[in-house]
């Protein structure tokens, strides 16, 4: 028999499903279908169509658990699925992709269990928003850095920090493309600005900027945010990177020296941001002392 088809078969002769929770946290209910009505049995067996068995396993427990029964109440199989993408079940050695996912997940939501599907287009919105911030954050990606990208995205899929002799080369490349200091702290400012923006929870390849934009003198990144070429997205790059979790050797006495009219413009722009994580920590760094 067809590994892919396997599953249909059991299928065949289900009476009963019970679906439940795998987590047991969340809104829905535990519940029970009948699949004695054929039309029932059918959709249930159409949303469940598996594409393929690729031969891998997902790291986690999965989302939903599906407990098929026969016509005298003896449990057939156990399925769960994950990521409303793959199935689970004991006599499968890997996973396997479903035909089509968001069907099985809408057969949930018409069964009375909506959070699999809203859990499931809230990861989609997630993910196409991540691809966005990625393509604006490469776009930003200064000059002369031509084929370093991959290693620098890399980070983010294995989790790891750039190593010094990356930043070596980084910072080398930087200098031969931009030798006057002000428009590589601006270019730098520029990239940083870019992405996610945020201070925390942001992918690691984009803190990469912000590891050169920590070797910069405090007064080259003066002089870049002072110069006449700087706008908004410059200022985005410098309330990052002044605002975040330990981005410069000095970072405390490096805020405290800050002109006062350039901390009251990275402070508004803060502000303006709509990032309350944002927004707390320039109020903490960038606010004037009450007296």
């Amino acid at each position: 028999m067809d590994g892919t088809t396997a599953l249909d078969s059991v299928l065949q002769h289900a009476h009963a499903v019970q679906v439940s929770s795998v987590s047991g946290i969340g809104v829905d209910e535990e519940i029970r279908v009948d699949l004695s009505d054929p039309t029932e049995s059918a959709q249930l067996r159409t949303a469940m169509a598996v594409e393929s068995l690729p031969g891998f396993h997902c790291m986690c427990l999965g989302d939903v658990r599906f407990e098929l029964f026969d016509r005298d109440g003896e449990r057939l199989a156990v399925v769960v699925l994950h990521h409303g993408a793959t199935l689970r079940w004991e006599q499968w050695e890997s996973d396997a992709v479903l035909a089509d996912g968001r069907r099985l997940l809408a057969w949930l939501d018409k069964h009375g269990m909506p959070g699999p599907m809203q859990q499931f287009e809230a990861d989609q919105q997630r993910a196409e928003e991540g691809t966005e911030e990625k393509r604006d954050w490469l776009a930003a990606m200064p000059a002369g850095l031509q084929g370093t990208a991959d290693r620098i995205l890399d980070l983010s899929r294995t989790g790891g920090r750039p190593s010094p002799e990356l930043l070596a080369e980084l910072t080398d490349r930087l200098q031969l493309t931009f030798p006057d200091p002000v428009e590589r702290v601006l270019a730098l400012l520029d990239w940083h600005g870019s992405g996610s923006g945020r201070c925390s929870g942001y992918p690691v390849h984009e803190g990469v900027p912000g590891e050169l934009l920590g070797r910069v003198p405090i007064a080259d990144l003066l002089a870049g945010l002072a110069d006449l070429r700087a706008e908004e997205r410059h200022d985005a790059g410098a309330v990052r990177h002044l605002v975040g979790w330990k981005t410069r050797p000095r970072q405390k006495q490096d805020v405290a020296d800050l002109p006062e009219p350039l901390r009251a413009r990275l402070l508004a722009h803060a502000l303006r941001s709509g990032d309350s994580d944002k927004q707390g920590r320039a109020e903490r760094w960038l606010a004037p002392p009450r007296a």
